[in-house]
């Protein structure tokens, strides 16, 4: 018998989550996993030195176990207690949380489709049950379809990922008042939106709001994420988190990037102007149509130089732009996504390269 044969049977039928293609090598314009195309405040860098120190001894010591600090400055940038806020490695780690407290059993989870990949891998941790509940191409919020779910806990990515399409508020504010579970409204892409659910924190004690210092904070690679809720939501999460579950550096260098509200309010005014001016260089080529975004992508339907969109001509214009050293995100196992490309908005350079490479292969008679 193989050592794997005595994982459990619902770990044994689990697909983990595919993350995005991390290049090796130089040259490559990686606009495939919605990182910042920006560096993250220089206060980082400077509280990572103040940190280790000269020696590093700090090292040795384990973190604050709850991110206390932390916890304070996230109640502060949003305008609630600490005891409304629990701080993850990751808001992946926030989101498995939330999984495991109230997924199981006969206790199902919910989530819309297309969405982000990872619930699913979640609920299947954790040998849950599924809901699964669709959007059409409209991308509308299928407002009654979510009032009427007998989930245990809901999950929904405002924006949208990986569309970009946002949510208002007042339809989630349907959604909260015939719902009897627990709503995750993902908000990873929120710093680039028009709104926020956080204000209806106040009045609903069953809403979960979750965040991440990857995106607009451009720290992806220091992990940290949190949720903001009501406190009797924050206590069951901190029932199951690990005790140190931030490191002392991550801890150190969230603290100083929530602390710069203006290199985040910068780096977020850039990204959005090259978005906007992008979504134009879309509008303008024949055909093709890309949705509203609100996140630091877009998701767009190319045509190729016969008018043909479909999920082959999206698979034709990803393969032409990773020969040429360009990553983007294809999703072709769904049929709302296989016909669409979902390109992170980089540096100002970086989208022109983009821009000529697609104008390249659409003048390629074989595209």
């Amino acid at each position: 018998m193989s050592p794997s044969d005595l994982a459990l049977p619902h770990v044994a039928k689990l697909h983990a989550y595919t993350p995005g293609l991390q290049p090796s090598g130089s040259g490559w314009v990686k606009l495939n996993t919605n990182e910042c195309p920006y560096p993250p405040s220089p206060r980082v860098a400077e509280a990572l030195r103040r940190e280790i120190g000269g020696d590093g001894a700090a090292l040795r010591l384990y973190p604050n176990p709850a991110s206390a600090p932390l916890r304070a400055a996230v109640a502060r940038l949003h305008g609630v207690s600490p005891e409304n806020v629990c701080i993850g490695n990751g808001s992946d780690d926030i989101l498995n949380l939330l999984v495991r407290a109230f997924c199981g059993g006969g206790a199902a989870a919910g989530y819309t489709v297309p969405s982000y990949s990872l619930y699913p891998v979640l609920v299947g941790m954790q040998d849950g049950a599924s809901e699964i509940i669709p959007f059409d191409r409209s991308m509308r919020l299928p407002v009654d379809w979510l009032a009427a779910s007998r989930a245990r806990i809901l999950f929904l990515t405002s924006p949208n990922a990986p569309t970009g399409v946002a949510f208002a508020n007042a339809d989630l504010e349907r959604v909260l008042a015939a719902f009897p579970g627990i709503l995750v409204v993902d908000e990873a892409y929120a710093p680039f939106a028009e709104a926020d659910a956080v204000p209806l924190l106040a009045r609903h004690p069953r809403l979960v709001v979750t965040r991440t210092l990857s995106k607009a904070y451009a720290l992806a690679g220091i992990r940290v994420g949190y949720a903001l809720a009501d406190p009797a939501v924050i206590g069951v999460l901190d029932r199951l988190r690990d005790s140190y579950n931030v490191n002392r550096l991550s801890q150190a260098a969230a603290l100083a990037a929530v602390g710069d509200e203006e290199h985040l309010r910068a780096n977020v005014a850039r990204v959005k102007a090259t978005r906007n001016r992008f979504l134009g260089d879309l509008t303008g080529r024949r055909g093709w149509f890309t949705y509203p975004s609100q996140a630091n992508f877009v998701f767009t339907e190319p045509r190729d130089a016969r008018g043909e969109s479909g999920p082959a001509v999206a698979r034709s214009a990803y393969d032409f732009l990773c020969a040429r050293q360009v990553l983007v995100r294809h999703f072709p196992s769904h049929a709302l996504t296989a016909s669409f490309l979902r390109i992170t908005v980089g540096t100002d350079p970086e989208m022109r390269v983009l821009s000529e490479s697609l104008d390249a292969w659409q003048r390629n008679p074989g595209a």
